[in-house]
């Protein structure tokens, strides 16, 4: 799945009119459109990372907090709204990629396979892959399906992000972190706890971020 960065991704390193921090890397992304179709997908050229999670995990949320942005990618309270990838413009070639929610059963069947077909070929051919981010609820990580992502994902570079950490004391959302930490430790995957509401993680998971797509 990865492949050396193209022609889009060189340009915007040299096109850069300021030097770029994990700080404000991201505060210029902006909106380019949804797939639902291999062929409606952005050029594949440059590099970009790919956000999963369960429905109402708080991808939406935790993209507009790192990007600084309120209405950057749209929030819902509906599970399973998001029926689409939403591809989201860093600078030019450098993108983040908003992917459906899963582990909501309420869709039919047939439109769920069609899903999974077409998603399934957009990482089996996608070259400008750099890495993902599972999102996971920190009250309840790694469900059966949460574990099915990090197992489908393996071959990316990974990063979870333990959502909604404000929900826990302090003294439980460490131990969730060590948890996971503990359960992830021989994938070498990366995990932190996150807080859209208070701020938390956000410096953390824009390093990593911004390292995948050329910006650390």
């Amino acid at each position: 799945m990865r492949h050396a960065p193209g022609a889009g991704y060189r340009m915007a390193q040299m096109d850069a009119a300021t030097p770029r921090t994990p700080d404000n890397f991201f505060r210029a992304t902006r909106y380019i459109g949804c797939a639902t179709t291999p062929r409606a997908c952005p050029a594949d050229d440059g590099a970009e990372v790919v956000f999963a999670g369960r429905s109402n995990a708080g991808k939406s949320s935790a993209i507009n907090a790192i990007c600084d942005r309120r209405n950057l990618a749209r929030t819902s309270k509906t599970p399973g709204r998001t029926r689409a990838l939403h591809f989201f413009e860093v600078a030019p070639g450098l993108r983040i990629v908003d992917l459906p929610g899963y582990g909501y059963a309420r869709v039919a069947a047939g439109l769920r396979q069609d899903w999974a077909a077409w998603i399934t070929r957009y990482f089996e051919t996608r070259r400008s892959l750099r890495g993902a981010v599972i999102v996971m609820d920190a009250r309840r990580p790694l469900t059966a399906q949460d574990e099915q992502a990090v197992d489908y994902l393996r071959e990316l570079p990974l990063h979870i992000l333990l959502t909604k950490s404000d929900k826990l004391k302090r003294a439980e959302a460490d131990a969730v972190l060590r948890d996971v930490q503990s359960a992830l430790a021989s994938a070498g995957i990366s995990v932190q706890t996150f807080s859209t509401l208070k701020k938390h993680g956000l410096e953390e998971a824009r390093v990593k971020l911004a390292g995948w797509l050329g910006g650390g």
